[in-house]
């Protein structure tokens, strides 16, 4: 019997490393999780389609028959993000919302899409405040969900370090006060929140 740990990264290499959230889970290893430790079932991913379902279904003696022509109709064609330059207001949302780091720019400036990084994930589009965002279907994928799974472990940690900092650097004097009336950092957000909102409206006018 396999290690579980094990299996689980031969499950994780198998996906596809989009880490779009299709299958309901946050993203493409704890899909695998699901599928080595819970019995997931293995017909949750339309970006693999067909050829993850049948390599999954070999790694782990599963019929795959039954699931076939389900995974037909759900299968997602390869995808890629294209943003139209003209029209982008350099809001950095979907900077912020692409989870390999396939999109660069700066506050303010254009952003572009790193065609051979972009896995088709479609999580930039609905962030994006001007809808400049278009999906293109592609034949086949131009990404490697090897590099695309490196990315992805990569922003994992940066975002986690950035986060340790902000909180190292924050002032005892600003935890205290968020510690002590939680009800004034809750309506402090809120109104950071609604100025976000009116700031998008502004923008759309």
């Amino acid at each position: 019997m396999q290690n579980s740990k094990d299996l689980l990264e031969q499950i994780n290499d198998l996906l596809p490393q989009t880490q779009c959230g299709l299958c309901t889970y946050q993203g493409c290893r704890p899909y695998a999780e699901a599928i080595a430790l819970h019995n997931e079932q293995i017909n949750r991913c339309p970006p693999g389609g067909l050829a993850t379902l049948n390599a999954l279904a070999k790694l782990l003696e599963i019929d795959v028959k039954p699931l076939q022509t389900q995974m037909v109709t759900l299968a997602k064609p390869a995808m890629q993000a294209k943003i139209r330059e003209d029209e982008c207001i350099g809001c950095t949302k979907c900077i912020q919302a692409c989870p390999v780091d396939a999109i660069i720019g700066g506050a303010k400036q254009m952003h572009t899409v790193l065609l051979m990084e972009c896995t088709g994930c479609e999580l930039c589009v609905a962030p994006c405040p001007v809808d400049c965002i278009d999906m293109l279907e592609l034949p086949e994928p131009l990404y490697e969900p090897a590099q695309a799974k490196q990315r992805y472990e990569a922003r994992i940690q940066r975002l986690t370090l950035e986060k340790s900092i902000k909180v190292q650097q924050t002032k005892p004097s600003e935890l205290a006060n968020n510690l002590c009336n939680p009800i004034n950092a809750r309506q402090e957000a809120i109104q950071a929140a609604l100025a976000r909102v009116k700031e998008k409206k502004l923008i759309k006018e």
